[in-house]
């Protein structure tokens, strides 16, 4: 059993109660509220909804490049440096990334990790020896769902995809796939394959919106990204009146994958609250992937991020949810409770 104690952001609302917060065998006992000497900040561990972490063999290689010089398969920067890159090094470059995530906050990641079942399992060869347990979207044929927890779609105009997603409904794993980025001509056609969740709907409109609504799907976001290629913004405000939004940091090669940059720009730059941008990083990820974590409520899995409230950054703050979104960062953490 293990005792933390400060304040402590509860609940969906994430409301922030000075107590005392109980771990047993890995699960949060009781949060009750006391006074606590403590000024350290506790909130769920963050979720990051959308990754290529393949792409870490890569940094920097897309500066300045258009959204198809980047990623776009099979001749883009991404894919000539993924195809070139010995497993060894990419196992190595990968594994950098996981652990970063994991010392940050960041628990485990939606990947979409390209080149098929060699993809796959090398994701799996970098994570085994960290405390960090990626969810992979696989890619290429339905075989990849034997290693795989889902199959990740590049876009509705790059192939068909209707035998991966009748794959993964006889098998029972999620379908993802990107939609909406350079363009909505795609939005549709993904929408029409049934998804469990979307990537980037940067381009969205009313009648894309009333659909996803309809059907319940989930998407995932990542303004930066977004910005990096010069694509446009997602409309952040409207996706949350529709449906789930989750937060990303996307390709490794184009942003580093913090969650504390992720969120300060969107709180920034888009109408939405800090409370909104918080649950997108930590419960709308953890919910998409059907995990028990991502709200600090008993019963649930204690996966949790303390930050120094007396930090240098942090002390002195009228409200930690605010704090949290806009000022904190990688400096700030104290530790990370899985």
């Amino acid at each position: 059993m293990e005792e933390l104690t400060g304040t402590i952001l509860t609940g969906e609302s994430f409301e922030p109660v000075q107590g005392r917060l109980v771990v047993d065998d890995g699960r949060i006992e009781a949060v009750e509220e006391t006074a606590a000497a403590s000024s350290d900040i506790i909130l769920p561990a963050f979720v990051n909804a959308h990754t290529h972490v393949g792409d870490s063999v890569a940094k920097e290689a897309a500066v300045g490049l258009s959204l198809d010089e980047a990623v776009a398969p099979p001749e883009s920067v991404k894919h000539r440096r993924l195809a070139a890159a010995d497993r060894a090094d990419l196992v190595a470059a990968i594994r950098r990334t996981l652990r970063l995530m994991r010392r940050t906050g960041t628990i485990t990641c939606l990947d979409f990790r390209e080149n098929g079942t060699f993809g796959a399992t090398a994701l799996r060869e970098a994570a085994e020896p960290l405390e960090f347990d990626p969810f992979i979207f696989g890619s290429d044929d339905e075989s990849v769902l034997d290693v795989a927890d889902g199959y990740g779609a590049s876009g509705a105009n790059d192939d068909e995809f209707a035998a991966e997603r009748a794959a993964c409904e006889r098998r029972g794993v999620p379908f993802a796939i990107h939609a909406g980025e350079p363009d909505a001509t795609d939005i549709h056609p993904a929408i029409d394959l049934d998804p469990d969740l979307l990537v980037h709907m940067v381009h969205a409109e009313q009648e894309h919106l009333d659909r996803v609504a309809e059907r319940s799907i989930p998407i995932a976001v990542c303004p930066r990204a977004n910005t990096t290629l010069g694509v446009g913004d997602a409309p952040i405000a409207d996706l949350l009146d529709h449906t789930t939004v989750a937060l990303g940091t996307d390709n490794v090669m184009l942003n580093g994958p913090s969650m504390f940059r992720e969120m300060a720009y969107t709180a920034t730059r888009f109408d939405v609250t800090a409370r909104e941008v918080l649950r997108m990083a930590t419960t709308a990820g953890a919910d998409i992937a059907g995990l028990n974590c991502g709200v600090i409520e008993p019963g649930r899995r204690a996966a949790l991020v303390v930050l120094d409230g007396d930090s240098d950054n942090l002390a002195d703050s009228a409200d930690p949810v605010e704090s949290v979104v806009r000022r904190a960062s990688a400096l700030d953490v104290e530790r990370v409770v899985v």
